[in-house]
């Protein structure tokens, strides 16, 4: 048991599957297979049955995915601009010392938090946002009526959560994100 593979934190696991036979019957248009699985409290693999482990598929238009994909870069792309005007963000090593000394490196304890701090958006990013997470509701809303334009971003923008939420549409290589308010969100989508 103890060797057994364990999920301590909440996550979200997502794969991608892009079947060259199979195709949801009476659709023309092409489309992905979303898989996912999620756990909503702490499980080892040992325990098949957990009530907090839960898994889904969803089928989505490929070219929305392209589009949405590209979309999330460009959001991604202006946080990171946003980040760098802003001048609440230095690393704590001075440049100097890394200079000097080459064969240092940044141990993660000493990185800068720059991608967990929260990014607060100018109205351009920000209309630019809440455009890109209407459309991922869209995608992911189990329930149609949630297909609405936000009017509120449902989470904490952070590069990470940015960065998170564009790997996730990454169809060849999918993600895991873990717990925090971007997870929660996405799962109540998928209930």
């Amino acid at each position: 048991e103890s060797r057994a593979a364990s999920a301590p934190d909440k996550e979200i696991h997502i794969q991608w599957y892009i079947p060259s036979l199979a195709k949801p019957s009476n659709d023309t248009e092409t489309k992905v297979l979303l898989l996912y699985a999620y756990n909503i409290n702490p499980v080892k693999i040992s325990d098949i049955t957990s009530t907090s482990m839960f898994s889904g598929h969803l089928w989505i238009p490929l070219a929305r995915i392209i589009s949405l994909r590209e979309k999330l870069c460009d959001l991604k792309e202006q946080v990171e601009i946003l980040l760098q005007g802003s001048k609440s963000f230095k690393t704590s090593v001075p440049t100097s010392f890394l200079q000097q000394n080459e064969t240092w490196k940044i141990s993660p304890s000493n990185k800068p938090r720059r991608s967990l701090a929260k990014v607060h958006l100018d109205g351009k990013t920000e209309k630019m946002a809440k455009r890109c997470l209407s459309e991922v509701r869209a995608l992911l809303s189990v329930v149609p009526a949630l297909s609405s334009p936000l009017t509120e971003i449902p989470f904490d923008v952070t590069l990470q959560s940015i960065t998170n939420l564009k790997d996730m549409f990454d169809l060849a290589n999918g993600c895991i994100v873990a717990e925090g308010s971007l997870f929660n969100w996405i799962i109540s989508m998928l209930y």
